[in-house]
């Protein structure tokens, strides 16, 4: 094969290409959110990183209580419109969205002292103003990453996510080396660098954004169509924000600032293992949906099985120098958490498989069983906080979550088997997987190949 045969090989929109393209971005995503990481850390210490850790929780824990669906619900419903819709459910959806941005603005503003009241009073101001202003620029940072992903326009949505974390670390390195770097002024950068990536979406995705602001009529069938299947789906992505985030909440009201950034470190570092997992999740929801149920079982089954094949080779030689790695890049003092860092990966790979399967309710217009394994999960796991944090500070929430991550796991699978009539056993191995990504990939090389005998 040539030395443009890779390239080439990777070309395309189809579903294997679009999951290692967005595999590829979320492995340079998850390298740049490090380095910032390290960044703070090493510039905060373990204190300040957990005031800054937690400044930038806020925003998102709240956006996630009132999304309302209408992201997930925008990606399923353009995918069955034609084209000239879009322009409604955007209207719609920011017409609900933006007023509800200024009022979760209000109650964090009141509330914040109350939510923060073990932290100094300059970092409960400046988490004051980072909420509120980073809200609304969240709601459409969600509502557009769901726009291109339901136009399939993946670039935009890998440049949405990849943009922001690159800004932060070329401002922050540069503030670090002038030696001006504050929580303060990185909280600053977190909210402008959002700011910038918005102002570039937009821009890119100006073409479905025609949309008549202040149009008098409302398509009924539409707001239908969008609330209703957002309604459904509403209750899933609560409990999914719930169980993601719930952690912290846990840390914020039982254990001290130090834990929180002993924490957000092995947390965000323990994410790593994820990348292929949340790639795959974010694209087979939207390429999938409105197919037949035999062919959404079929490719989310087999996305779900080749994804805890690939971490499983990845996670196991890596896990061996992630204490040494930790220690080097963000300092010896963060090492105590080391232990809630390999039971995290764990939970990580278990949890982001569970995702992939969801998608298949998610596509087939099934959003009330992945809610009610979210409930029975999140009920198990908010129960062990209690029991085991008082026990084992961080490694008792990292216990929990890992036990919930398999509870959800053991749920979904039953939910497929019941619902789908799918058989246990090949949820979990079919000998085909391997045989059709080679299969792929060589079909891929032939064609590749035979193009640059054209060339030649």
């Amino acid at each position: 094969m040539s030395q443009l045969a890779l390239p080439k090989l990777l070309k395309g929109n189809g579903l294997l290409q679009t999951i290692v393209h967005t595999s590829g971005t979320n492995v340079i995503i998850m390298v740049f959110t490090t380095i910032t990481s390290i960044i703070t850390s090493r510039m905060f210490g373990v204190e300040g990183k957990g005031a800054f850790s937690a400044i930038l929780f806020w925003p998102t824990f709240l956006i996630g209580l009132v999304s309302w669906g209408l992201p997930t619900s925008i990606i399923y419903n353009l995918k069955r419109e034609a084209a000239e819709k879009s322009a409604e459910y955007l209207r719609l959806s920011f017409m609900v969205q933006i007023p509800i941005s200024f009022i979760l603005g209000t109650i964090a503003w009141i509330f914040m002292p109350t939510w923060m009241a073990d932290y100094p009073p300059d970092v409960i101001t400046i988490a004051r103003w980072f909420t509120v202003t980073s809200i609304p620029v969240l709601i459409l940072i969600n509502l557009l990453s769901a726009l291109s992903q339901s136009r399939d326009r993946f670039q935009v949505y890998n440049g949405i996510r990849l943009y922001n974390p690159v800004l932060k670390v070329v401002v922050m390195v540069s503030l670090w080396l002038l030696g001006a770097m504050s929580i303060g002024i990185a909280s600053f950068v977190s909210l402008a660098s959002s700011v910038v990536v918005v102002a570039w979406a937009a821009y890119t995705l100006r073409g479905s954004l025609k949309f008549k602001w202040f149009r008098q009529a409302i398509d009924r069938k539409a707001a239908k169509n969008l609330f209703g299947y957002g309604g459904r789906v509403f209750g899933v992505e609560l409990l999914g924000t719930l169980y993601t985030q719930f952690d912290k909440i846990i840390i914020l009201a039982l254990l001290t600032p130090r834990d929180f950034g002993l924490y957000s470190v092995v947390f965000a570092l323990s994410r790593i293992y994820n990348a292929v997992q949340n790639a795959i999740s974010s694209v087979v929801f939207p390429k999938v949906t409105g197919l037949p149920q035999d062919q959404v079982i079929r490719t989310v089954g087999r996305a779900f099985r080749l994804s805890l094949i690939i971490m499983t080779i990845v996670v196991l030689p890596t896990m061996f120098i992630g204490n040494w790695l930790m220690g080097v890049l963000f300092g010896k003092e963060f090492l105590e958490a080391s232990q809630a860092f390999y039971i995290l990966a764990f939970e990580c790979i278990i949890g982001g498989g569970s995702w992939i399967l969801a998608s298949a309710f998610n596509a087939l217009g099934r959003p009330g069983l992945v809610m009610i394994r979210q409930l029975i999960a999140l009920s198990v796991t908010i129960g062990l906080f209690f029991v085991f944090t008082p026990l084992w500070g961080l490694n008792g929430i990292a216990f929990a979550l890992l036990i919930g991550s398999i509870v959800r796991m053991l749920v979904t699978v039953a939910a497929m088997k019941f619902a789908f009539k799918v058989k246990f056993s090949s949820m979990f191995f079919d000998k085909k997987d391997l045989a059709f990504l080679y299969e792929r990939l060589n079909k891929k090389r032939r064609v590749t190949q035979g193009g640059d005998g054209d060339a030649g």
